[in-house]
C-alpha cells in the first residue's frame, strides 16, 4: 500500500508545484476521516473495491483513501477535540488489511481549509487522484466553510469526468453506526456493542517506554505505553487482555489515564501483566479491553493504594477467568 503524506501546498493546490500523490490508471476514492475505520468506513471501502473491479476494462482501477489529519474538528476547535479511535499506525494497518492501494493522509491545515468545493474536486480528486469513481456517505460536506454538499459534487464530478457514489449509513440495531457513537460507548465500557460497530475489539497499541519505576517497588511492575490517539475515549482501571509483539494473549489490569494516586502528569496506559516476567521496554504492546473496575482516584497513604491494587487485580483476575481469550 502506497502512502502519501504531502501537505495540500506541497501538490500544486495552493499555487506550488510538483506533487507525488498523482495515482496512474484513475481510482476509486473514498474520502473521509476514517477514524476508528468501523463498519461504516469499511462500506465505503468496500464499495469501492467493487466499483474498482467492475471498471476493469482497461486494467483493475487503484483502490484509494483520502483522509485527514488532525481531524477537522480537532483543526476547528481543539479545545473541543473528539477523543479519537485509532492512531495513524492503526488506521493505516486497517486500511492495508481492507485493500486499499493508495492512502493520501493530507494535513488537515489553513491552507486545507482554505480550498474551495471546486479546487478540492479538481485539484485533489481530478489532477492528483484521477478519480472515475468517489464514494462518500450521504451527509458529506468538502470545501471552504463547508460550502460542498453531495449535489455540487455530483455536478463537478460530471464536469470532471468522475462519477459520484453515495453509501447508506450502516446501523446496528435500528441505530446508525458512527465514530461518535463509538465514543459514546466506549466511555461507558460498553466494549461488546463498541466492537460490534467496529467490527472488531477495541485495542490501543505502541511501544514500551520507561517509567518511574514506582509500580515495581510496590509490587505491581508494568510496561508504559504513552497514549499516542488523544484524547483517550476512556480512562480508569480496566481487566484487560496483552499481548507482546504479536505473541499470546495474557490476563491484565490496566490503568489508563495520568495516575493522580502517585501525581502523574503524562497520560500513560501501565500495564501489569499476571503471568509474565521479563523486561518489555521497547516492545510493541497491544491492549484489549474486558471490563472497567473504577475511575482513577487519589489516595491519603501509600498504603491505600497498594490495597485498592490488590483488589483491583483480584477483581481483574476473577472477570478475565470467565472471559474468552482474544483470536
Amino acid at each position: 500500500m502506497r502512502v502519501i503524506r504531502n501537505r495540500p501546498e506541497h501538490c500544486g493546490l495552493v499555487g506550488t508545484p510538483a506533487c507525488t500523490v498523482h495515482v496512474p490508471g484513475g481510482a476509486a476514492v473514498a474520502i473521509g476521516n476514517f477514524d476508528g475505520v468501523h463498519r461504516g468506513h469499511q462500506a465505503l471501502i468496500a464499495r469501492c473495491l467493487a466499483l474498482a473491479e467492475a471498471d476493469s476494462g482497461h486494467g483493475r482501477l487503484a483502490v484509494a483513501v483520502v483522509t485527514f489529519e488532525p481531524l477537522p474538528q480537532a483543526y476547528f476547535r481543539p479545545e473541543e477535540a473528539p477523543a479519537r479511535l485509532s492512531t495513524v499506525y492503526q488506521k493505516l494497518s486497517l486500511f492495508r488489511s481492507a485493500g486499499v492501494d493508495v492512502v493520501w493522509l493530507m494535513r488537515f491545515d489553513r491552507q486545507f481549509a482554505s480550498l474551495t468545493a471546486r479546487e478540492f474536486a479538481e485539484g485533489v480528486l481530478l489532477r492528483q487522484m484521477s478519480a472515475r469513481h468517489v464514494v462518500i456517505g450521504e451527509d458529506f460536506r468538502f470545501g471552504y466553510r463547508r460550502e460542498g454538499d453531495v449535489p455540487l459534487l455530483r455536478l463537478l464530478g460530471s464536469e470532471f469526468g468522475f462519477q459520484v457514489v453515495t453509501e447508506p449509513p450502516v446501523a446496528s440495531d435500528g441505530e446508525r453506526i458512527s465514530s461518535s457513537g463509538i465514543r459514546r460507548l466506549l466511555a461507558g465500557a460498553d466494549f461488546a456493542a463498541a466492537a460490534e460497530w467496529l467490527g472488531r475489539p477495541f485495542r490501543m497499541e505502541g511501544h514500551v517506554v520507561r517509567g518511574a519505576g514506582l509500580g515495581r517497588k510496590l509490587g505491581y511492575p508494568t510496561a508504559n505505553l504513552r497514549i499516542r490517539a488523544q484524547p483517550s475515549p476512556l480512562g480508569g482501571v480496566l481487566a484487560a487482555w496483552a499481548r507482546v509483539a504479536g505473541g499470546p494473549w495474557l490476563p491484565a489490569v490496566t490503568n489508563l489515564g495520568r495516575r493522580p494516586a502517585v501525581g502523574g502528569g503524562e497520560a500513560l496506559l501501565e500495564v501489569h501483566f499476571f503471568d509474565f516476567e521479563g523486561d518489555l521496554y521497547g516492545q510493541r504492546l497491544e491492549v484489549q479491553f474486558v471490563a472497567k473496575l473504577r475511575d482513577e482516584q487519589g489516595f491519603e497513604r501509600i498504603e491505600g493504594l497498594v490495597e485498592q491494587m490488590q483488589r483491583d487485580a483480584l477483581a481483574a483476575r476473577e472477570l478475565l477467568a470467565a472471559a474468552p481469550r482474544p483470536v
